[in-house]
């Protein structure tokens, strides 16, 4: 599993918020299982400059935004405290949906090797779908974590989970990843 890593995504306190359920949870669990076999880890999260002049007008989705949330000094940017970076993580901010976008993702999982990405993240209709196909687009074999995804859309979730995102990768649960990982470790 040297060559991969996981990516928890957006678990950021604004959007957290949002959701229910587990998957803050879940993303933890996940975050353990990689750092017991040795994963790295990278947390993701939306930052925008102040007053968002990085922001086009026609953007629909961050041009509506106030000019106030997701810069650095917006408390909702940091990451759930059950998920705080920790020594070792790396953490990368983008400026639009994909985690690739506006950052040197790219540049530090090339340093590493990476060709496996494991996501987690929300929203699945956002960063982890946008994620995953500029992932699979750069040659890269992803893993989706379906209990460490989540979206305001239970139905539309699903819809990506078993019919868009399972034709480009692989959909797994956080508990049957963190199997896979101890069946690897075990036979070298």
């Amino acid at each position: 599993m040297s060559r991969t890593a996981l990516l928890l995504m957006d678990f950021q306190q604004a959007i957290v918020a949002r959701v229910p359920g587990t998957v803050v949870s879940r993303a933890a669990d996940a975050r353990a299982a990689a750092r017991e076999a040795g994963v790295p880890v990278f947390h993701i999260g939306l930052q925008l400059r102040p007053g968002h002049v990085d922001v086009h007008p026609r953007n629909k989705l961050f041009g509506s935004l106030p000019a106030d949330v997701y810069t650095p000094d917006d408390p909702g940017t940091a990451f759930a405290a059950e998920l705080t970076p920790a020594d070792g993580d790396t953490v990368v901010h983008k400026n639009r949906v994909s985690a690739f976008a506006g950052n040197d993702l790219r540049q530090l999982l090339a340093a590493r090797d990476i060709t496996r990405l494991v996501l987690a993240g929300i929203a699945t209709s956002g960063i982890v779908l946008s994620t995953a196909l500029q992932a699979v687009d750069l040659d890269y074999a992803v893993t989706v974590l379906s209990d460490a995804c989540a979206d305001a859309d239970p139905a539309l979730h699903t819809t990506l989970l078993d019919s868009v995102l399972a034709r480009r990768g692989e959909v797994t649960t956080v508990d049957a990843w963190r199997a896979a990982l101890a069946r690897t470790a075990h036979t070298g």
